[in-house]
């Protein structure tokens, strides 16, 4: 049988694991990316029936082609992590891209930091990444004959590290790091994995927003809209299939990044925490 890393586009099916998938952005992302003609792994740590719904939708989202499968990792370890990657491995045969979208996002200031929510974040928001990064580029490697294409790892940034405040400080950190990892990794890991961040904006709401508060913060942009499910959804599409494309990050929030907001927008003064 055929490598399927080694087929023309058109003859094979690749797959992606999107870490996260089993609810809000991550499932949006593994729902567009079932529907574009991919296999995709879905991820989850705490919600296992919300991910089996996941992987339901994706198969009637590809018209009830390609595979689809739910697996678990905490995300904060590194033996899950890599567990979860051999996982992956055994049930699809070859991986071609992962897209990492699961975060840690609790609130610290400067003023309440401590080692322990800087581990946190920068263990499940950073570290799990980059392994996952070194997970593929060794599985690209090791494939034979040499894959046609580069593997790809795409993460999930902020539009706030373009337009900084210091609320959830630990978070903000921790993907000052991964982005700052996107550039090494797109060094290192060079011809056979691409490495790209794409970076929304404000796109879903939270339990610290009312719907109206979203609503209204949504429209804090030079354009008049931050972005949607779709549009990240789609950007990552475009990041996964463009082969020019590595060592950078692609804003798509509406040009949020583009102003100044002194605090995080859960925390704005219209916002009830």
């Amino acid at each position: 049988m055929p490598n399927p890393a080694t087929l023309p586009a058109s003859e094979a099916r690749r797959t992606v694991l999107v870490t996260g998938a089993a609810k809000r952005l991550g499932r949006e992302m593994a729902l567009h990316l079932a529907a574009c003609g991919w296999n995709v792994a879905v991820h989850y740590r705490n919600s296992r029936e919300d991910a089996l719904k996941t992987v339901a939708d994706c198969a009637n989202a590809s018209g009830a082609d390609g595979i689809f499968d739910a697996f678990f990792a905490d995300l904060a370890d590194e033996g899950s992590v890599r567990a979860l990657w051999a996982a992956v491995v055994a049930r699809f045969g070859t991986v071609d891209a992962v897209v990492n979208s699961a975060s840690t996002f609790e609130h610290d200031t400067a003023q309440t930091f401590g080692y322990a929510a800087l581990h946190t974040h920068l263990a499940a928001n950073t570290a799990a990444a980059v392994v996952l990064a070194q997970c593929l580029h060794a599985h690209r490697v090791a494939l034979t004959p040499a894959p046609v294409r580069a593997g790809v790892v795409v993460n999930l940034l902020d539009q706030k590290l373009w337009n900084p405040n210091p609320d959830f400080f630990s978070y903000t950190l921790s993907k000052a790091a991964l982005e700052a990892a996107n550039t090494l990794m797109a060094q290192a890991l060079a011809p056979q994995v691409r490495v790209v961040g794409v970076a929304p904006g404000l796109t879903l709401t939270s339990h610290m927003l009312s719907q109206a508060e979203f609503e209204d913060l949504h429209t804090l942009s030079p354009l008049g809209r931050s972005s949607t499910p779709a549009d990240v959804a789609t950007t990552v599409a475009f990041a996964l299939d463009n082969r020019a494309i590595t060592g950078t990050t692609l804003l798509v929030d509406g040009g949020q990044h583009l102003m100044k907001f002194d605090r995080d927008f859960s925390l704005m003064p219209t916002a009830q925490p």
